[in-house]
């Protein structure tokens, strides 16, 4: 969550301030005590599902509650096949998908800003880090990359990470089919492919759980979802002065017909109750997808039993 510090209390300063020392802990780098190089954020890798002139303006607007229109190309040309068909079997492709990525390394590199009235970016962070695995098949992250963070006017929190890292690739598997509402919009031509389009919110946020609301864009071929366009939600707390970005996640094609996540951009201004609007721009760049490979064989369990003290 991301939240105006002028009205938060001093604990959640602690915790974050203990987020960002973890993470440089991790890395094992001398921090510096300047930011990084600052500038506009890099455009979307080559090979990706790359937006269309009228999704790529920023946008300064309070975040809607559902996806934005912004001169969409949207048809209402029927679909090929019965929408709930298309519904099951593209949330069985992303289960597929979803089983796929977790036997892949990647690196996923993270720069957060906030930007000033003139433009200029005036707070910054940065972090890289690894998603590997032990020899014996456990995964885990490794920070490679984490200057000091130059932000004073948000406070980001772990909820933040766990929204970029998991809203925002976001993947509709039928296990959480039930959670929301899909709708049928129609058809777009998005790059060079043809996709169905779809509104999805959910149907009721619980507690300590995170939701992703918005539009997604499902290849009519491999019925996987290639592009998604929303916000990250949940259950807030009273008082709590909360804003979240708009943004926009786009998907290459990696591995056989699989679409995987290689870049997420936001550009947007949030809107607090009590403090000062802030504009921010976000990009992740998921790379250097490697499927992982094992050497160790694991045979059928036998018990050993400790050997017996000589009489």
């Amino acid at each position: 969550m991301l939240e105006c510090p002028a009205y938060t209390s001093k604990s959640l300063w602690k915790s974050a301030a203990v987020f960002f020392a973890f993470g440089a802990a991790v890395a094992g780098f001398a921090l510096p005590t300047a930011a990084q190089i600052r500038g506009p954020l890099p455009p979307p890798p080559s090979g990706t599902v790359t937006p269309s002139a009228s999704t790529s303006q920023a946008s300064a607007e309070p975040s809607q509650a559902g996806p934005r229109e912004r001169g969409s190309h949207i048809t209402n040309e029927p679909p090929s096949m019965p929408v709930d068909e298309i519904i099951q079997k593209f949330t069985q492709r992303e289960e597929e998908f979803r089983k796929e990525r977790d036997n892949f390394t990647y690196t996923q590199d993270v720069t957060f800003q906030t930007i000033d009235e003139d433009g200029q970016v005036d707070g910054e962070f940065h972090e890289v880090r690894d998603i590997l695995f032990t020899p014996d098949g456990k995964r885990f992250d490794k920070v490679t990359f984490a200057p000091v963070t130059t932000i004073r006017r948000l406070i980001m929190t772990q909820q933040d990470f766990a929204d970029i890292e998991k809203v925002w690739p976001f993947v509709m598997t039928p296990a959480e089919l039930p959670k929301y509402d899909v709708k049928y919009v129609g058809r777009e031509h998005v790059d060079e492919l043809n996709t169905y389009v779809f509104d999805i919110e959910p149907k009721k946020l619980e507690k300590g759980e995170r939701y992703f609301r918005g539009r997604v864009w499902v290849d009519d071929k491999d019925l996987q979802i290639v592009k998604t366009a929303g916000t990250s939600t949940g259950l807030l707390k009273k008082k709590e002065d909360q804003a979240f970005p708009h943004f926009e996640n786009y998907r290459e094609n990696i591995a056989g017909h699989f679409w995987f996540p290689t870049y997420t951009r936001a550009d947007d201004v949030l809107h607090f109750k009590y403090g000062d609007d802030v504009h921010v721009r976000i990009a992740v760049h998921y790379s250097n997808y490697k499927r992982f490979t094992s050497t160790i064989k694991i045979g059928t369990a036998t018990q050993i039993d400790p050997q017996k003290p000589p009489q």
